[in-house]
């Protein structure tokens, strides 16, 4: 059975993305795969809203039109995610952390009881058995570095998900040399593909 990717681009850029180029090249390796993509800096997501967050807390079966309006989009993001065996996301880091339209994403597709629960031993994830390949691209923080603010924090958020299975493909320091950079991450993928 063909594998199901999600392919997640949060960067500005629509040309000259490294991390646009990076997603679409670790797709590529996957021809026989079904993707569903979101380009999160063409088509930007809400923030949250007291109608959305009041709708979380809210059971079900006991949600008002607007509550049930307000998790249409969140339902729709949840659904794509649940789906997938392979979720590929886009990471420029922005000012030592991840782009606003990323996070957008993250608040929308967090949602307790549905992609995480809290249990007496602590939070689960609840989208276990899945990959995750983050393409990460930096001007001129290096990957793991101190300053590195947005790969941690993109590794905590989806093994907060039950996502612990994830690999970092990085092409840092793109100010500083550019040619290096792209020639790493391709050859992150390659060996990536190959270990597939």
């Amino acid at each position: 059975m063909a594998q199901t990717i999600l392919q997640i681009d949060a960067s500005a850029r629509s040309q000259d993305s490294v991390t646009r180029m990076l997603t679409a090249q670790v797709v590529a390796q996957h021809p026989d795969a079904s993707v569903t993509a979101r380009d999160l800096a063409a088509d930007p997501l809400p923030h949250l809203t007291e109608d959305w967050v009041a709708a979380t807390f809210t059971p079900e079966n006991l949600r008002t039109e607007v509550q049930r309006q307000a998790l249409a989009l969140s339902d729709t993001l949840v659904a794509e995610l649940q789906v997938a065996d392979v979720i590929v996301i886009g990471l420029p880091i922005y000012n030592f952390s991840v782009p606003a339209a990323l996070k957008a994403w993250i608040d929308q597709v967090a949602r307790a009881g549905v992609t995480f629960r809290y249990t007496e031993d602590g939070p689960e994830g609840l989208l276990s058995g899945k990959k995750a390949v983050i393409a990460m691209a930096s001007g001129g923080v290096p990957e793991g570095s101190p300053v590195d603010f947005a790969t941690p924090f993109l590794r905590q958020f989806l093994g907060f998900l039950g996502i612990s299975d994830v690999t970092v493909i990085s092409a840092d320091q793109m100010n500083v040399d550019p040619e290096a950079g792209r020639a790493n991450a391709s050859k992150a993928i390659a060996e990536l593909t190959a270990a597939v």
